[in-house]
């Protein structure tokens, strides 16, 4: 196995990682960063992205990632194509395996590995995706303006995802595999009170419609064992989220579902030395502009905390 030492890694890309690689390389810390299995991370699935400030005219997602790593790149980042398979956060500096072939040793380590959406797993939804078949309301609903949307799930983050696209759309189906929601009861009450929102008892999504774009849903009633379709020209999948945080669970404090604990306020986490950026510790925004943000805050967090142990070191 191949070694070799490095003041600063990242792992993980998207406008956390490349945010924090901008910081950190602008600082002279000579960033290493590896991008991870999804370069550019969630992103990459969005056609257009009208939202983050700078682009008044939209962006698309890659393109976008690409202008983020182009720009990391040319203060000095490393940009790598490589997973980190393993981490050793047991001492200092600490380690990480890439590829399972190349053990790296960092003084700094900041985890930009974002959180992955759950979705059905059917054909036609992972085929549509950007094209009609969305995990993120705040993020394309505006593109669905004045169309009819179903959104699939029963718990508070669908019950937001519809009542935040009944103010923007004349119908929103609600798809819910039950004959009661999981959500909390404010939020069942908002979507009770939402006279735009239908909900769908003991629906299951078969298929999702169209070859180009989403024209529809085929659904099963699970109690009459009939089948029927709606027309809808978007289709958001609102099943949850699953931070990409496996690696770390020996060694860092996380809550149940996996998303890392930091110390509020800032981008540490319960491991001196150890920064955590975007979604892997975000399950309440989930935005690309939040991710920038905080891939700032880790970087200026690491730059502060490699100078405290340089002082120590002098001293």
């Amino acid at each position: 196995m191949t070694k070799e030492e490095v003041k600063v890694l990242i792992i993980g890309s998207g406008p956390a990682g490349y945010t924090a690689a901008i910081y950190a390389a602008r600082a002279g810390l000579n960033p290493v960063l590896y991008t991870g299995g999804e370069p550019g991370g969630q992103l990459t699935t969005t056609n257009d992205v009208e939202n983050f400030p700078g682009y008044p005219e939209g962006i698309n997602g890659p393109e976008m990632m690409t202008q983020f790593q182009q720009q990391a790149e040319r203060f000095g980042t490393d940009v790598r194509f490589g997973v980190v398979t393993a981490v050793d956060f047991s001492g200092y500096p600490h380690k990480a395996i890439v590829d399972d072939s190349h053990e790296i040793t960092a003084k700094a380590v900041i985890i930009a590995t974002g959180a992955s959406a759950r979705y059905l797993g059917l054909e036609s939804e992972q085929r549509l995706i950007g094209k009609g078949v969305s995990a993120c309301a705040i993020c394309d609903g505006f593109f669905y303006k004045g169309m009819d949307v179903a959104v699939v799930g029963g718990g508070d983050s669908a019950c937001e995802e519809a009542t935040y696209l009944a103010n923007l759309c004349p119908k929103v189906y609600m798809i819910v595999r039950r004959d009661e929601l999981r959500a909390s009861k404010i939020m069942q009450q908002r979507v009770f009170n939402t006279p735009n929102i239908e909900i769908l008892w003991n629906s299951e999504t078969q298929e999702v419609l169209g070859e180009d774009s989403v024209t529809g849903v085929r659904l099963l009633n699970n109690k009459t064992n009939e089948t029927y379709e709606i027309e809808v020209k978007g289709f958001f999948v609102a099943i949850g989220h699953k931070p990409n945080t496996e690696i770390f669970k020996d060694y860092l404090e996380m809550d149940e579902v996996g998303y890392l604990k930091v110390i509020p306020g800032t981008a540490k986490t319960s491991i001196e030395g150890v920064f955590v950026a975007g979604d892997a510790a975000d399950k309440v925004y989930r935005q690309a502009i939040t991710a920038a943000g905080t891939g700032c805050m880790s970087a200026l967090d690491a730059e502060r905390f490699l100078a405290a142990k340089e002082m120590e070191s002098v001293a």
